[in-house]
């Protein structure tokens, strides 16, 4: 897996102080989207051991870590967040995970990730449905609580 950039103190991906981290590779294409130079999955930098670790390690004092992109559920980016998603809960099991994705929950709703987010915004972005609902690009996109156990 790829990724484009990460922050370590973000307000606006998710509630509260996040970890934001954006991957590369995306197939939705979505028209109007803002992230278009993460649709190709080679670009960005490898996400590498080093780069969890000071994730994870950024998330200490914050509210949680938001997933973005791109598309975290990429077939190429599925292994790697899996993987990140678990270290994160094993090490903040009382912190949250959200997740931003094209993909609708039904295409995606027996992956072994799921079981670790806490909140999932699923739904290409579509331009010509503008929405103010938070923490959502356009209005045919769905917000899903996922773990009770984090709202």
């Amino acid at each position: 897996m790829n990724y484009d950039r990460y922050y370590t103190h973000d307000l606006v991906n998710g509630e509260g102080i996040r970890v934001t981290l954006f991957v590369t590779g995306c197939t939705h294409a979505c028209a109007g989207c803002y992230n278009e130079s993460t649709w190709d999955r080679k670009a960005g930098l490898p996400f590498t051991a080093q780069i969890e670790q000071e994730l994870l390690d950024a998330c200490e004092n914050h509210d949680g870590l938001s997933l973005s992109g791109g598309d975290p559920l990429h077939p190429a980016n599925r292994s790697a967040i899996l993987k990140l998603c678990q270290a994160f809960k094993q090490r903040y099991p009382s912190k949250n995970i959200w997740l931003w994705t094209g993909y609708v929950y039904e295409e995606i709703a027996e992956l072994d990730i799921l079981h670790y987010v806490d909140v999932l915004i699923d739904g290409k972005y579509e331009q010509d449905q503008p929405t103010s609902l938070p923490w959502r690009g356009s209005a045919n996109q769905r917000r899903y609580q996922l773990n009770i156990l984090n709202q």
